[in-house]
């Protein structure tokens, strides 16, 4: 492979990784194997650190590509809690409301989901990298600070309820770019009269790419340096 004339690579993004960490380590460990100082690296389409999955990395001439890879249709599965609701829409920080579950049966998620099959109107979270003002939204709300972002339309291919519980579905979701997930989260919640937040995201697919393809970042290492160990992969 040629990686500074420019190359396409399918990862499995770690859990608690950002998106600039997969690339940092990517771009790290061709440079210690090329024996060069500097090699241009990004990503096709930002994965949140508490979500695992599919990531497009691509290296060289290789990064003109990235706006068509990122456009491509996405395919996740996320597991959602029922009952709570957090700032962030998942994990990242702590329930700040509950709400009853009682009367929530599969029979009314699965015509839920139906409401957002298609073309939908999406507010993005205030925790998310959208700009307001020449700042990040999470930045303004990790401050404290009111954030106001306006809906965007995008497009649910398909939304497959694989698991249902009294507190938890779990999701099938095939969307265009640009869809928030724990944001689809958040409003599943309210259109079950409840509330509800992401505990788990895994991209499965992008365009043709599936997660069975992808490579972890301990086995690209040791594809290049089969006699050196990653000591630096963890983090």
């Amino acid at each position: 492979m040629n990686f500074e004339e420019g190359e396409i690579l399918y990862f499995d993004k770690p859990l608690h990784w950002t998106s600039f960490d997969l690339v940092n380590k990517v771009r790290y460990i061709l440079c210690k194997h090329l024996k060069i100082k500097k090699l241009k690296v990004g990503h096709a389409g930002t994965l949140d650190p508490l979500a695992t999955g599919v990531m497009i990395v691509c290296t060289g001439r290789a990064t003109k590509r990235i706006d068509e890879l990122q456009a491509q249709t996405k395919e996740y599965v996320a597991t959602m809690r029922l009952g709570a609701t957090t700032p962030s829409f998942d994990l990242e920080t702590e329930v700040d409301a509950t709400y009853p579950t009682e009367h929530i049966s599969q029979e009314m998620v699965e015509s839920v989901l139906l409401r957002f099959k298609g073309n939908i109107e999406q507010i993005p979270p205030a925790y998310s990298a959208c700009k307001v003002g020449g700042s990040r939204a999470y930045e303004l709300a990790r401050r404290g600070q009111e954030v106001n972002l306006k809906p965007k339309t995008l497009v649910i291919d398909e939304i497959e309820l694989l698991t249902f519980t009294a507190s938890e579905l779990k999701l099938r979701i095939v969307c265009s770019k640009g869809t928030y997930i724990r944001a689809l989260a958040r409003d599943i919640g309210i259109a079950l009269n409840s509330g509800a937040h992401l505990t788990a995201l895994v991209r499965t697919g992008i365009g043709e790419v599936k997660l069975q393809q992808c490579l972890s970042i301990e086995a690209f290492n040791s594809a290049l340096q089969p006699s050196f160990p990653c000591q630096d992969c963890g983090n």
